[in-house]
Formats: structure tokens, sequence, C-alpha cells
């Protein structure tokens, strides 16, 4: 990073980040290996939408899809551990290819624990976005903790960072534009990520 912490020092053509980040969160940023998120209130925004026949129905932004798909060409796995489970969501991690995919699950901490091991990655080299307090013991085992403008204010009050953006409008694409900076590797100009 240059002196400017939000802007990457290799990348002479990119811009400063548009959001202010700390150059402490820039610090914890750049040592993350696995991002994880939570999906309502975070990959979407906290609105539940049900068919006539009962179907749940999700919306997803493409700019977060986009993010994600760059974190994985950056060599950052990406994770979901979400309390519910559709097949709309199901869809959609996998056509973002997400291979760490825990749904319905409740316990997120043991699932984040598990997934840590099986990766051999250390506290400081996993975050996790969440935005509601069933997500806060796994926050508080990660080395960056960062929720959404949307978010509960007690989930707020413990993250490292709040995103300006709320979820499922562009939050999730500033988490992955902060991680990239952060490690000098923005995959610009990469082909066929898909969204």
């Amino acid at each position: 990073m240059t002196e400017n912490s939000n802007t990457p020092s290799s990348a002479n053509c990119l811009p400063a980040l548009p959001y202010e980040v700390k150059p402490e969160v820039m610090a914890k940023a750049s040592k993350i290996k696995l991002a994880l998120f939570d999906v309502d209130g975070v990959l979407t925004d906290g609105k539940l939408h049900y068919s006539a026949h009962g179907e749940q129905l999700k919306v997803f932004h493409a700019l977060d899809g986009h993010g994600l798909k760059m974190l994985q060409t950056a060599g950052i796995d990406v994770g979901v551990i979400s309390a519910r489970h559709s097949q709309a969501l199901q869809t959609r991690l996998n056509d973002l290819g997400i291979k760490h995919c825990h749904l319905g699950i409740n316990d997120k901490l043991s699932v984040f624990r598990t997934l840590q091991h099986s990766l051999n990655l250390t506290d400081e080299q996993c975050a996790f976005t969440g935005d509601d307090v069933i997500d806060l013991a796994v926050m508080q085992a990660c080395g960056l903790k960062l929720s959404v403008k949307n978010g509960h204010f007690i989930v707020k009050n413990i993250a490292d960072w709040v995103t300006p953006l709320t979820g499922g409008n562009g939050a999730v694409r500033a988490i992955c534009d902060v991680l990239l900076y952060s490690q000098d590797n923005y995959p610009l100009g990469t082909q066929n990520l898909g969204q």
C-alpha cells in the first residue's frame, strides 16, 4: 500500500477507495485468507420474499457477485454461513463457485472453527461479515469483523469496519474491494469472472 492506505501501490490506474477505511483495518484486511459472509441482510437486503406457493425468493446484487469472484481469483477463499437455507441461495452460490456453503446453521462458530481447522488458518487470517446478533460469536473469533450499514447496532458496535452501503446493495463488493486493495491484488482486467 502507498502512504494513502486506500490506494494499492502497484496499481497505478486504480483510484483510491471511495470509502473511509482506517489504516488498522487495512492492515487486518491484508492478512485475510478466508472471507466468510452471512446472507440475509448482507448478501441480500434482509427482506424475505415468498411466492404464492411458499417458495422463498432472494435478490442478489451483481456487483457483490463479481467481487466474490474476484476474491477467489486473487486466492482468497470465500464462504457463507447462514441460518437459512433456500434453493435460490444455493443456486446463486453454485453460480459463483463458492465452495464453503453452510446453510441452515444456527451454531455458526462451530462451523467456522471446523472450516478454519480444515484450511489450517489462524483467527487473524479470517474475516466474517454479519448483520445480526446470531453472527456475534463467529465475528468475535475472526481477525477482521465486518458489518453493513443496515446491520443491528450491537453488531456494528463490535465491527472493525461497517460498510457505507446496505446489504444487497453493494456492501459485499465494498468489502471485497477493501480486501483486494489491502493485499495489493486487484484482478483488474480479469476476463470471464461471471457475476
